[in-house]
This record gives structure tokens, C-alpha cells and sequence, in this order.
């Protein structure tokens, strides 16, 4: 049924995306499809963010969450699955969906936070706004109630 699988990872939230990770994989072995991992760090290229930093500090911390979403992938997806890594930069949900296009991407499996009603008034949701602007099929894995 799908083919390729984008799973937007925060690496900042312990725990946060190991269920979509699992429900991704399940799908993925269901299908035969490939998972792809994406981490989207904010836009440290910037003219005004740049300044702050060492020249080459924006590729060294790509490095790093790269390597920190190698752990990741390592520890949550099964050997069978083949699976790919991606960290780009850029605002969260027009990354994911430029990524999705990119990939040719038949599924977006992405988590949600809980969040309070003010938040999303005020903050917006990433979730929600990739669900309302995705041309593809988003399923958003809700937090698990302890």
C-alpha cells in the first residue's frame, strides 16, 4: 500500500517519536515500504543566527543530530526495514512536506504533542499544520497516556 514513509523525529523529546517510529515500521513491513527518519533544526544558515556562531558549526551540529538519528533509527527500527536519515534545516512543517515531496512520500507518520488550547492558539501546532497542508496521507500518532 505505501511505498516510502516520512517520520518526523524530535531527537529533543525523549520518547516523543518511538510510538510513530513502531507504527511506521509496522506499515513499512506491511508494505514493503522504506522508513525515512527526518530531523528539522531551525534555520541556523540565517544571516542573523550565523554571526553567533563558528563557521563551521552549522555542518558539525548537522553532523552530530545526524549521528544522534543514526542512535535513534539504530535502537527503533528492525534489520529487515530499509531506512534512511535526514536532518534538514528550515520551519518544521514546510520542511516535512517539502521532504515528502522530495521522497516521493505516499505516508507521513507524525507525533503530536499534547498541547493546552492556548498553545495551539498562540504556537500553532506542527502536526496540524502538515495535516492541513499535506497533499499526502498524515497519521498523527497521539501522546500515550500513562
Amino acid at each position: 500500500m505505501y511505498k516510502q514513509i516520512l517520520v518526523p523525529v524530535d531527537l529533543n523529546d525523549k520518547g516523543f517519536s518511538d510510538k510513530a517510529v513502531e507504527i511506521a515500521v509496522w506499515h513499512a513491513k506491511h508494505s514493503n515500504a522504506e522508513v525515512h527518519l527526518l530531523n528539522v533544526l531551525p534555520g541556523i544558515h540565517m544571516s542573523m543566527v550565523a554571526t553567533y556562531f563558528p563557521k563551521d558549526a552549522a555542518n558539525q551540529m548537522k553532523q552530530d543530530v545526524k549521528a544522534q538519528l543514526e542512535f535513534f533509527a539504530n535502537q527503533h527500527i528492525d534489520d529487515e526495514i530499509i531506512y534512511k536519515v535526514h536532518v534538514a534545516e528550515g520551519k518544521p512543517y514546510t520542511t516535512i512536506l517539502e521532504y515528502a515531496e522530495r521522497l516521493g512520500a505516499d505516508l507521513i507518520v507524525i507525533p503530536s504533542h499534547k498541547r493546552s488550547k492556548i498553545d495551539k492558539v498562540v504556537l500553532g501546532s506542527v502536526a496540524s499544520k502538515v495535516v492541513q497542508n499535506s497533499r499526502i496521507n498524515v497519521l498523527v500518532v497521539k501522546p500515550q497516556s500513562d
